[in-house]
């Protein structure tokens, strides 16, 4: 779940200061609404390319004070810039196409947020509302009438879509597909008619935040499933490990998992979708588990433990060394983002949003013991080799030394992602991958969005590792 910059009236633009002082009930236009809501979002970038049917849209995103124009040059690479920026700006990405032609040449990179869990706002500029009701003869469409389409192919790849067909309903669509997008770390779909783009609306709801928060949980459930993950830890008399996955950084539990780390002392491990979840400069962070091809000390640590926490889990081919994990079901609990599971049973309801800071409050007591369990070292090694022909072996050991604090890795399909995870990260580094949906390319366009982002946030180099064919 995505939790932008904490959103101040006093450093924001002149577009949310007027939402404060409106004295009509028509004072904003649809498209300035929407501009707005990303703005409270934490959105300072839009990706896209300019097409007829979006051109009227553009022309507010020109002249808005906090979000800045990035255009591509075709649409896939615009949905590629949206995922990676999303990813490091922990915010919406957005993707700006026309209508028909511009948002299906994005849809592979749309169906690869959704397949990685990543929130992007797939925005399309459609014919007017007029136009979607007589059904013309327009370009962009294939001839037969059917302006539906492509919002019908959109809802193979996006959690939700919004189709705007009046200004009335605007606001409250427009709400809806953002909050689907935040809260669900999905893609979601919004069309924009011509003729809505500069209709007038009320800017009351401004006022209301959208809501980024999980739902709200039932305390009863909650208490219940917090006391039987306890018993089972005292049952394993603190022989536990914790298996970071990818879903821990999708739904932004990094905060709370590494004071989990801190304050009960258990060993940690990363999957590889979940590396750099845990800052590998801790003294309990072990190294990277990957099943069957793990390092033998670590598939010994995780493998033998009494109990297993797996926090944010999702095991692909590709994260789990084809399915090799040798984990028993009856030793592991895991932490979803909108469940909880301990060996066979399920508790929809119970996410580790809420459930990690309070599973902290009852192990904490674990630290002594806890503390006393080994932990193999994670270091790099840079082999002496006797050639002059560089070997991965050698190649990825000496970049390692080549990274810096806060540095962002973009890895490409191939090569580059079955190689980094054996590489120690400094602190605060961030490893932008795609493992599970695995586009060729992707990374290029990703890294244009995650620069932008990192130049926001303050972070550092932004290093791409990618070769001729993905190799």
């Amino acid at each position: 779940m995505a939790t932008p910059e904490a959103f101040s009236l006093n450093n924001h633009s002149r577009f949310q200061r007027a939402i404060f002082n409106f004295k009509d009930e028509h004072d904003i236009t649809v498209g300035d609404y929407l501009l707005t809501r990303l703005e409270q979002l934490g959105v300072t970038h839009m990706f896209g390319v300019p097409g007829d049917y979006n051109l009227g849209f553009l022309d507010l995103v020109e002249d808005h004070p906090a979000i800045e124009w990035v255009g591509n040059c075709n649409e896939l690479n615009a949905s590629y810039a949206a995922d990676g920026y999303a990813r490091i700006k922990n915010t919406v990405g957005v993707v700006l196409t026309t209508f028909g032609v511009g948002e299906l040449s994005a849809i592979n990179g749309i169906a690869g947020a959704f397949s990685e869990m990543v929130p992007v706002l797939n925005l399309v500029g459609v014919p007017s509302t007029v136009q979607q009701i007589s059904k013309p003869l327009l370009h962009h469409t294939l001839g037969d009438g059917r302006f539906d389409a492509y919002n019908l192919a959109a809802q193979q790849f996006t959690y939700s879509q919004a189709f705007l067909r009046n200004k009335e309903h605007a606001p409250d669509e427009i709400d809806r597909v953002l909050t689907d997008c935040i809260t669900k770390a999905r893609p979601v779909y919004l069309a924009l008619p011509t003729d809505l783009v500069s209709a007038k609306i009320s800017s009351r709801r401004l006022r209301i935040p959208l809501n980024r928060n999980p739902p709200a949980e039932d305390p009863r459930l909650q208490s219940s499933v917090l006391d039987l993950v306890v018993k089972h830890f005292q049952e394993a008399e603190g022989d536990a490990v914790v298996l970071v996955d990818a879903c821990a950084i999708r739904y932004d539990v990094k905060d709370e998992l590494n004071k989990f780390i801190k304050k009960t002392g258990f060993p940690v491990f990363s999957t590889p979708m979940g590396k750099t979840a845990i800052d590998e400069n801790l003294e309990r962070y072990g190294g990277v588990y990957f099943g069957s091809i793990s390092r033998p000390e670590i598939k010994e640590k995780v493998e033998s433990a009494k109990l297993v926490l797996s926090v944010g889990p999702l095991k692909t081919d590709l994260n789990t060394a084809n399915f090799s994990y040798n984990i028993p079901v009856e030793r592991t609990i895991e932490l979803h983002f909108d469940h909880t599971k301990i060996q066979y049973a399920v508790f929809p309801g119970v996410g580790m949003k809420n459930f990690i800071p309070k599973l902290t409050e009852r192990l904490k007591s674990f630290h002594a013991a806890a503390s006393m369990l080994s932990v193999p070292k994670f270091f790099n090694f840079v082999p002496h080799e006797k050639t002059e022909i560089i070997t991965h072996d050698f190649f990825w050991p000496r970049v390692g030394e080549f990274f810096r604090p806060k540095d962002i890795i973009v890895t490409e399909t191939s090569s580059p992602n079955f190689a980094i995870p054996d590489i120690p990260l400094p602190e605060g580094s961030i490893l932008v991958s795609q493992l599970l949906w695995g586009s060729i390319g992707w990374s290029v366009g990703s890294l244009l969005g995650a620069s932008l982002a990192a130049r926001k946030k303050g972070l550092g180099r932004c290093i791409l590792f990618i070769g001729d064919g993905s190799m």
